[in-house]
């Protein structure tokens, strides 16, 4: 008999990979596995390599606690990667041989992690990114004992969930002559260098570096190139939101990438001009693709792309001239990125699915047929069986809802559950089939789960992403209640014992509900954006996010904000409510939370605010391990408290 899943045992015991190269001559796999170590506290990852087929599996990294990005030397003879270590400056570029018996060595080291790295095409540089303070060009460390200096902030842009108080820091980009150790900041001084640098690429030939550049953080971006010698910076497109793809055809003429929502463009470097590909391609691109990793050009004018089409992801061949789709495959599971296998249409990914199967696999481009590689999460999920799923869908007017429906993995229809409504964040955001930690701790310990994508998800096309646009809290509102109550419907879930939880977005729309219903006889909101119009002003983006998602700013849409903001009416609030709140969110302050909370309890609704030093916005996914497991603890013990135990029917 398998255990319930515990908050110890997820954030202890349960890996995560990441798909590394594949070797030029396609024979040969790197990639990465983090899993916290339990003796620190802290997150550790090391590089492995296989064989193509999965097989002779062996640790390549030893020295060091987090080694990654790595990637082949364009000979196949070297391997480059990320590592951190000890030292003034713990961030290292290190490069490996191949070969056996040859020593590693580091290249150059930095205060903070590079991001992006990648070889140019003649083997002889790195490039890469990372954070660079101006008023610190040398990175000296700083002194422990010398008191803080004042902060004196001159643009909007100055600071950002997960690096907190950037001041003038901006992201540069970076070669290193991998013999000579040499390196050279190629855009530090220019007129660019007000923006961040991002997602960086070599064209084929190696003249260029394309790149994203952040102009007001990631919503207001242009597609760029870079001069690897002079570092002179050539915007390619005008102001407009470029997401995450940064991809050169093979005759060096294009930069794909992804825009807002499902959309696909090219920048055509000789003219300087955009071209539109497809403004909504029916399904997200996969927009977090690195240097190598995607999408595959098949020729001058076609790709294929990964994305998430609903709650699955799956492949699709996209021709550059006229928009066309051609859909390929879909899978029940999330897959992570493109990594192509020289020579071929195949390609390598990372895979996550609700049946536990974390792992690597190959996919062959053509038919889209999948063939696991490995799996690292075997021995976790035979001690602790995941949830039973499935996929439930309500209409309403236009638009087909549809949500993930967790289940306990001793699941008895003879019993009656609890129900949570989990609402994901964003909005413009989705599930999918993968395993979600905190949903699964609390499914596998007796609670019925309901994950649904209302409208504003992504996947679903552009409009249905653009639906909640100048509407939060009102027909999205409605789409998660109306496929709560068809789950309801159900003779095993209990309609009087019903919860919702939310992070973000989610945090919205719970504070939201608590003020417009008393069905729910518990909440968990987590990092709430409650009074837009405070929002607007300390939050990192809200500046740009309000003119998109609720109507304009403050004093364009004040009425919108006070319709829009779940403050204007908490009063009608008395669900036992527990907040859940990281003090290092930039995103959505803690201001917001403490808005909530004191509302509350002025209120006398019974309420709990759980803070997190230095917790941002995504700590409870990627933050501290002990942090993660008293989120996740609290949160069982709090539905516990207020819903209790599966009953006999």
């Amino acid at each position: 008999m398998t255990l319930p899943i515990t908050p110890e045992a997820i954030v202890w015991n349960l890996p995560t990979i990441a798909a590394g190269g594949v070797s030029p001559d396609g024979k040969h796999l790197l990639y990465t596995i983090a899993k916290p170590n339990q003796e620190t506290g802290k997150g550790e990852s090391q590089i492995w390599i296989a064989d193509i087929d999965g097989s002779n599996r062996r640790q390549l990294t030893q020295v060091g606690t987090g080694n990654s990005n790595p990637q082949w030397s364009p000979d196949g003879t070297k391997i480059a990667y990320v590592s951190q270590r000890e030292g003034d400056h713990p961030s290292a570029i290190v490069v490996m041989p191949f070969a056996a018996g040859g020593e590693a060595k580091i290249v150059t080291s930095h205060l903070t992690p590079p991001m992006t790295l990648a070889w140019s095409p003649d083997g002889t540089r790195l490039l890469y990114n990372m954070n660079v303070d101006p008023d610190n060009p040398d990175e000296t460390p700083l002194d422990p004992k010398a008191p803080p200096k004042p902060r004196i902030v001159t643009t909007i842009t100055y600071k950002f969930d997960g690096f907190g108080y950037l001041g003038k820091k901006r992201f540069q980009a970076f070669t290193v002559d991998v013999e000579s150790g040499e390196r050279k900041c190629l855009t530090s001084g220019t007129a660019d260098a007000a923006a961040d640098h991002m997602n960086l690429a070599w064209s084929p030939d190696g003249s260029k570096i394309g790149a994203i550049l952040w102009l007001d953080g990631p919503f207001r971006s242009v597609i760029a190139t870079i001069d690897p010698e002079s570092g002179e910076v050539t915007h390619l497109t005008e102001p407009g939101t470029a997401k995450g793809i940064v991809s050169w055809s093979p005759d060096g003429s294009k930069i794909l990438f992804d825009t807002e929502m499902s959309g696909l463009a090219y920048a055509d470097v000789a003219t300087k001009t955009t071209h539109i590909v497809n403004e909504d391609l029916g399904f997200q691109p996969d927009g977090m693709y690195a240097p190598g990793k995607g999408p595959i050009w098949l020729d001058d004018e076609t790709v294929l792309v990964h994305g998430f089409g609903g709650t699955r992801s799956g492949i699709w061949k996209v021709a550059i001239q006229n928009g066309e789709v051609t859909y390929i495959a879909q899978w029940d599971a999330f897959h992570g990125g493109i990594t192509p296998i020289p020579g071929s249409t195949n390609f390598i990914q990372s895979t996550n699915d609700l049946a536990g199967g974390i792992g690597l696999a190959k996919i062959d481009g053509t038919t889209g047929e999948k063939t696991q590689l490995l799996a690292i999460a075997e021995e976790f999920f035979g001690d602790h069986a995941p949830a039973q799923w499935e996929i439930v869908s309500v209409d309403r007017g236009d638009w087909h809802i549809e949500g993930i429906l967790l289940k306990p993995a001793d699941f008895d229809p003879r019993k009656r559950y609890p129900v949570i409504l989990d609402v994901h964040g964003g909005p413009q955001g989705a599930f999918h089939q993968s395993i979600s930690p905190d949903a699964q701790v609390l499914a596998t310990n007796g609670f019925v789960v309901l994950m649904p994508n209302p409208r504003g998800s992504t996947g679903y096309g552009k409009d249905f992403s653009f639906a909640v646009y100048d509407d939060w809290g009102n027909e999205d509102w409605k789409d998660l209640q109306a496929l709560l109550d068809k789950v309801l419907e159900r003779p095993y879930c209990d309609a009087e014992r019903t919860g919702i939880i939310g992070y973000s977005y989610g945090g919205y729309m719970t504070s939201w509900a608590i003020g417009h219903t008393d069905r729910f006889k518990a909440a968990v909101c987590g990092s709430p954006p409650f009074d837009l119009e405070a929002m607007y002003g300390s939050s990192d983006v809200s500046w740009l996010l309000g003119g998109m998602q609720w109507g304009g700013a403050p004093w364009e849409a004040r009425e919108e904000y006070a319709r829009l903001s779940p403050s204007g009416f908490i009063q009608n609030a008395t669900t036992p409510t527990l907040i859940i709140q990281g003090e290092a969110d930039e995103r959505c302050p803690v201001g917001q939370a403490e808005q909530l909370f004191t509302s509350l309890r002025a209120l006398g609704v019974e309420t709990e605010l759980a803070r997190y030093p230095g917790g941002f916005h995504g700590f409870i996914v990627q933050g501290e391990p002990t942090h993660r497991i008293d989120y996740y603890q609290r949160t069982l013990d709090w539905f516990k408290k207020y819903l209790g135990d599966p009953a006999d029917g």
